[in-house]
């Protein structure tokens, strides 16, 4: 029998894979909203998308098979590998999580919850990392050709779209994976003793 706290740790850790792997792929990570007669631009890790005047909306990708190198920043190819690399991470651990629910209760089901919480903190700190080196990549000629006098942590006349938002809450949820991955195990026993009425 699956613990209610383990039940709630692979279905949290399956939610957040999507979630990384979903907020990874958007081209919403820098939005430029349309003035006056003004194309809508967006940018992400892997794409560049626009809007023309007559509603046209084309997506460009930045990194096509074996085209890394036109990604158009060091920062942004960086953060392209550390948050890729953290939903791996992240992937393997749902993974694991999810077989510890067949495994029966015992030292090879905590071995394996507590190699997996281990692995989501390592992917927590990998994508942290890859969140907080994409805005390096603001001050490159493309994002300034778009939007204007932009530079690193500063948007310019661009803003900071639901894609990157949405990473940022998927690693901040991504944190207490660990600490349930502790309380997962069948057999755990309660930390501080129930007191006994008599």
């Amino acid at each position: 029998m699956i613990s209610c706290i383990g039940c709630f740790w692979v279905l949290l850790s399956s939610a957040l894979v999507a979630i990384c792997s979903y907020s990874f792929a958007t081209p919403a990570w820098i939005v430029k909203d349309p003035l006056r007669n003004e194309a809508t631009v967006s940018f992400g890790l892997l794409w560049h998308c626009s809007e023309s005047t007559d509603h046209m909306y084309s997506c460009y990708s930045f990194a096509g098979l074996g085209k890394f190198a036109e990604i158009p920043s060091v920062s942004w190819q960086a953060s392209v590998v550390l948050c890729c690399g953290g939903c791996v991470l992240l992937a393997v651990s749902s993974m694991l999580a999810f077989i510890t629910v067949f495994l029966p209760s015992g030292a090879c089901e905590r071995r394996a919850c507590v190699l997996a919480g281990y692995v989501q903190m390592v992917s927590v700190f990998i994508m942290g990392s890859g969140l907080l080196v994409y805005p390096f990549g603001l001050s490159s000629a493309l994002v300034k050709s778009f939007c204007g006098s932009s530079d690193v942590y500063s948007a310019g006349e661009c803003q900071i779209g639901w894609g990157y938002m949405l990473a940022i809450v998927g690693v901040m949820l991504t944190i207490f994976l660990p600490f349930f991955a502790k309380y997962a195990p069948k057999d755990h026993m309660s930390p501080t003793p129930l007191p006994t009425i008599l």
